[in-house]
């Protein structure tokens, strides 16, 4: 679908859900995705946050739809952006999904403060069983999400072997390595050594994925289910970018077991795996280096 035919799309998907016709006067780019192409429309009801994408899975769109408005109902302090349409993705039209627009602030000790509360809250949102509602994707992978009531066999089968799967399709995978990790989920039990609350975690928690807009602190490109939270917190910590307010601030608000730090890197195992999986490179080494220490 050109550019002409995804704004005429959009504009007549807005019309359908507002109620009212509407119609895009001006159009930008906006950057930073490596999945989707984005943009930002301005029209004569107000201003939207457009994504499209014409090759990724059928269902891209409705899954991180559903993760948005799981989020959006869960949150108190944060901000999520409300879903107005999610369309599938075909050979033949581009998919779209068009969000609320958030407009970006500077951040700020109270928004970092507000942050750190708010996604303990989010986490205080539980079920009584690991999974989601649908399987739905960590970027362009897809997560399984079948519900289980026992947290290890969650995360060794339908997180760790499930990318395990995908990377021996796509890059291989020596005997060896494969063993390692075949010890590692033996051991998983062990390991976790808790019986975590199924918490509803974001499931894609980097510092790119949060914004402090003039509403507050905001959560985008989510996909969601529920975990145990340090899963959450796991990601947090792999590449940084949240202040030590925002951290004391969810320790204050629901703090969390005294040896959560052992588990860290055996939960960032997970995303060095679907990183690996996507871009390939020193991931790999990464991955099975974690996977080792815990042997």
């Amino acid at each position: 679908m050109k550019g002409s035919e995804v704004i005429q799309h959009a504009e007549a998907k807005l019309t359908e859900v507002l109620g009212k016709s509407t119609h895009v006067d001006s159009t930008a780019l906006i950057s930073g995705g490596c999945i989707n192409h984005s943009m930002k429309l301005e029209t004569n009801v107000g201003s939207f946050f457009l994504k499209q994408n014409q090759a990724g899975p059928s269902d891209l769109f409705l899954r991180e739809a559903e993760s948005l408005t799981t989020l959006r109902k869960a949150a108190i302090r944060l901000k999520i952006p409300e879903v107005y349409v999610a369309t599938t993705i075909d050979t033949d039209q581009s998919g779209i999904l068009i969000l609320e627009f958030l407009t970006i602030e500077s951040s700020n000790p109270s928004f970092e403060e507000q942050l750190g509360q708010g996604l303990a809250e989010l986490h205080r949102v539980t079920k009584n069983d690991y999974g989601f509602y649908h399987d739905n994707y960590c970027g362009a992978t897809l997560q399984k999400n079948q519900w289980s009531n026992d947290w290890a066999y969650f995360f060794g089968q339908q997180r760790i072997w499930h990318l395990i799967n995908l990377i021996e399709n796509r890059r291989g995978i020596s005997s060896h390595d494969k063993s390692i990790y075949e010890q590692l989920l033996i051991r998983l039990p062990t390991l976790i050594g808790h019986n975590p609350a199924p918490s509803l975690n974001h499931g894609d928690l980097w510092s790119g994925n949060c914004l402090f807009t003039t509403n507050g602190p905001a959560l985008i490109d989510p996909a969601s289910y529920f975990a145990d939270r340090e899963f959450d917190l796991a990601l947090m910590a792999m590449f940084g970018g949240f202040s030590r307010r925002v951290w004391d601030a969810y320790q204050e608000t629901y703090p969390l077991a005294n040896d959560w730090r052992e588990r860290v890197s055996l939960y960032q195992l997970y995303h060095y795996l679907n990183h690996y999986y996507l871009f390939g490179g020193s991931y790999g080494a990464t991955a099975i280096s974690i996977a080792k220490s815990y042997l």
